[in-house]
């Protein structure tokens, strides 16, 4: 079979745009079909397409950190990405930059001969009022418009109907495993393994006479968060991105979603990746 490929590097970074390009050339090479994201190939002085057009490729290439691969697979939504790190840590991106064309190439033929492997990553979405969020890979954030000292929310969290923890608090964090690394363990959330399947519900600065220790939940749960009083409206934002205002009182569900994030190429080794952190 002819595969197609699209290819999205980190924008701003010449570095990324330069390998792009390196691997786009050999891949027309080897007879594939290639497109760059739109940012990328102007930089090549060439043309591209839009990041959300990758979902009609065989396989999308992410060239640069973890925050480039949620970017590509956001537009590749089922397509399955590849990860090259030119980033710090890189629990999305197994691929060094010296090996990035030769894997590449490797995977582009295993798909073209129906042997590659791809796994999927659950990916949450939050719904509200008959209104949908983008779907997240890393993580589900429901907070009052502002954090601090006279903002935040009160909020009631119930896990499949059934009540967990109440108060008032900067907001409530609903991660994946595989987010479980990133924005949940910067608000002291517990560290997931790949191979666990669940949700993660951390609370945000919630008032300590309140509480709400960190709870891992069945990965089909449902998770509710009542938003009853506020300084001002609250905001969803999914994976760190397009913050949506909901006017309070309401109530957001965050659920697992489809697509899952499909993911190609070699596995991240998870505790070489923790050793890298900060």
């Amino acid at each position: 079979m002819d595969v197609d490929v699209g290819v999205v590097a980190q924008k701003g970074n010449e570095r990324a745009a330069a390998l792009a390009g390196t691997v786009r050339d050999r891949l027309e090479t080897a007879g594939a079909a290639v497109a760059l994201d739109r940012a990328t190939a102007g930089s090549l002085g060439t043309d591209g397409v839009d990041v959300d057009a990758m979902a009609a490729r065989d396989l999308v290439v992410s060239i640069g950190g973890d925050g480039t691969f949620l970017f590509a697979a956001r537009g590749a939504r089922g397509t399955p990405v590849l990860g090259v790190n030119l980033g710090e840590v890189g629990f999305l991106n197994a691929v060094s930059p010296e090996e990035a064309v030769d894997v590449v190439l490797a995977e582009v033929e295993a798909f073209r001969v129906g042997e590659a492997t791809v796994r999927e990553v659950p990916r949450l979405a939050a719904t509200c009022d008959g209104w949908e969020s983008e779907h997240a890979a890393n993580e589900v954030v429901v907070q009052g418009d502002r954090r601090g000292h006279g903002g935040g929310v009160d909020c009631e969290v119930r896990v499949d109907g059934s009540p967990y923890a109440s108060g008032h608090a900067d907001g409530v964090l609903v991660s994946t495993p595989t987010g479980s690394t990133a924005y949940n363990l910067s608000e002291r959330g517990p560290l997931v393994h790949p191979s666990v399947d669940g949700m993660v519900v951390t609370g945000m600065s919630m008032d300590a006479a309140d509480g709400m220790p960190p709870l891992v939940v069945a990965p089909d749960a449902t998770v509710s968060v009542a938003l009853t009083a506020a300084a001002a409206d609250a905001v969803v934002i999914s994976d760190g991105r397009d913050p949506h205002p909901v006017a309070v009182p309401t109530e957001v569900r965050i659920e697992r979603a489809d697509p899952p994030m499909r993911v190609a190429g070699p596995d991240v080794d998870f505790f070489e990746a923790l050793n890298k952190l900060e």
